[in-house]
């Protein structure tokens, strides 16, 4: 392995790479013997920001559905086990039950390792490491990766054992009692969720759990759930809440069952979406309107951070219905957690940090991106609103929803593509300064976001740049129909005058 790139394995503050041989232009660089060396990796690291021999480590390790997690979780548990640290085998997991590994008193997990690509492709695969301080960040996995590609590990003359252990059912069983003392129904406190019809789409990701363990113990009748045995074929749509077709999915089981609620799941269960009654998305805007909503009741006055696209409606909904603070920020759910964090330790209270992908982490909850506990913040309040006769979305029924938006994802043509990039979107705050019925949107974070004050746009964009890729993502939102086409076509006008732009995402 000495030519490996082990630097092509980091994906922000995570791993990633191609565990599965068979698709074109995809060739294998995850494989068993990687993983060994990166659970030796992590546990070496570890130790040294511990202060104790590795001979002192426990340590987790979990995955999702794919099917080349079994092989690869093998590998990193013989990795860590050489270097003498104790292992916990907790097989099909979720991520944030991996962390929780870490802050549950009878583990007290050092670290933890969740085997996950979330929802990529089947091919794919990575690894996101734990502490009790949570995930790591972009600095970590890169230290953990030299330490891999050096290779200097010293083997323990006692391998670690490795202990199988059921960790997604104590897990499940802390969201069972959050709900039940949440709820507090004084006839029904072992069931607080009895009479309410919840289906659970779990994609055959790692999420099924949720439905049996979760759900069912609270009274809640789970028929018409789908898709909750794990096969990381995903035989039936992508575990993703962005996917349209999972989404539609969802929604279909729901109006089909008669339900109150549905819940959709990524693949390792840190994302999450929901549907009402009448088979209607709480997703994206209206997802983080309904929770912010929860959370300003519960922290009147708070600030909640949200990545840069969400839309105006969102902001007067926060600040004027709420009486909050709606602080956008970047893209990147590591970037709105941080934030959030960092808003907090200046003395601005924040509650809340969530991206309109269905990454939401909450202060209550250490900060983590956990797409259960989420949904079952939002079944306490569905149920509270049944017992009142109410409905959960009259939480949200002052929300203004943009009656148009679209994403167009403009490729850029040139092996530099950052500096071209960044200067596309110069030239573009000079374009956009110089209309006259257009206004640059001030305390922005990313990229360049425009107000577009026509009577026929009522609306705004917002051009960034692809953190990783050649892309420069462009979203456009209007009030009026027929705003984003309007919006468009001035910008495509822009376009078209810049070299080395692949500008056909535009006609599609």
């Amino acid at each position: 392995m000495q030519d490996f790139n082990w630097s092509a394995l980091q994906n922000g503050s995570d791993i990633r790479g191609v565990a599965l041989d068979g698709v074109p232009n995809e060739p294998v660089n995850l494989t068993p013997e990687v993983a060994q060396r990166l659970g030796q990796a992590f546990g070496t690291w570890l130790a040294d920001k511990l202060g104790k021999p590795t001979q002192d480590l426990q340590l987790a390790v979990g995955r999702d559905s794919r099917i080349s997690g079994p092989d690869l979780m093998q590998a990193v548990m013989q990795g860590i086990t050489t270097l003498g640290s104790a292992v916990y085998d907790f097989g099909m997991a979720s991520t944030p039950a991996m962390f929780m590994s870490t802050v549950t008193p009878e583990f007290g997990c050092d670290g933890a390792i969740m085997l996950t690509a979330s929802h990529l492709p089947f091919n794919r695969n990575g690894l996101k490491f734990f502490t009790a301080q949570g995930g790591l960040g972009k600095p970590d996995i890169k230290a953990i990766l030299a330490l891999a590609a050096a290779d200097e590990f010293t083997p323990s003359d006692a391998a670690g054992e490795i202990t199988a252990r059921d960790f997604i059912s104590v897990y499940a069983d802390q969201l069972v009692q959050k709900i039940r003392t949440a709820v507090s129904h004084p006839t029904q406190f072992e069931q607080p969720l009895q009479g309410l019809k919840i289906v659970v789409d779990a994609g055959n990701g790692a999420g099924g759990f949720y439905a049996s363990k979760v759900l069912e113990p609270l009274g809640a009748d789970t028929t018409g759930s789908q898709f909750l045995e794990p096969d990381g074929m995903f035989p039936n749509h992508i575990p993703n809440p962005e996917n349209q077709a999972a989404m539609a999915a969802i929604r279909q089981a729901v109006t089909a069952n008669q339900a109150d609620f549905g819940i959709i799941f990524d693949t390792d269960v840190d994302r999450a979406a929901a549907v009402d009654s009448q088979g209607q998305e709480l997703n994206r805007n209206r997802l983080i309107a309904l929770i912010a909503a929860i959370v300003l009741q519960e922290h009147p006055g708070s600030t909640i951070v949200t990545d840069s696209i969400t839309s105006d409606g969102l902001t007067q909904f926060i600040e004027q219905a709420l009486q909050g603070k709606h602080h956008r920020f970047k893209r990147g759910y590591k970037n709105v957690i941080n934030e959030a964090m960092r808003l907090n330790d200046a003395g601005e209270e924040s509650w809340l940090a969530i991206e309109t992908s269905g990454h939401g982490a909450m202060r209550e909850n250490y900060f983590l991106d956990d797409g259960a506990y989420l949904i079952s913040k939002l079944l306490i309040e569905l149920a509270k609103a049944k017992q009142a006769g109410q409905s959960l979305t009259d939480l949200i029924a002052t929300l203004q929803e943009p009656a148009e938006s679209r994403e167009v994802r403009i490729k850029i043509q040139t092996p530099d593509f950052k500096p071209h990039g960044e200067a596309v979107i110069e030239q573009l705050q000079a374009f956009a300064t110089a209309q006259t019925d257009w206004a640059i949107v001030p305390n922005n974070y990313e990229g360049i976001r425009v107000a577009c004050n026509a009577a026929e746009e009522q609306g705004w964009f917002l051009l960034r740049l692809s953190l990783h890729d050649p892309v420069l993502p462009l979203n456009i939102e209007s009030n009026v129909a027929g705003g984003v086409a309007k919006i468009t076509g001035r910008l495509l006008g822009f376009f078209e005058a810049i070299d080395a732009l692949d500008l056909t995402a535009f006609a599609s």
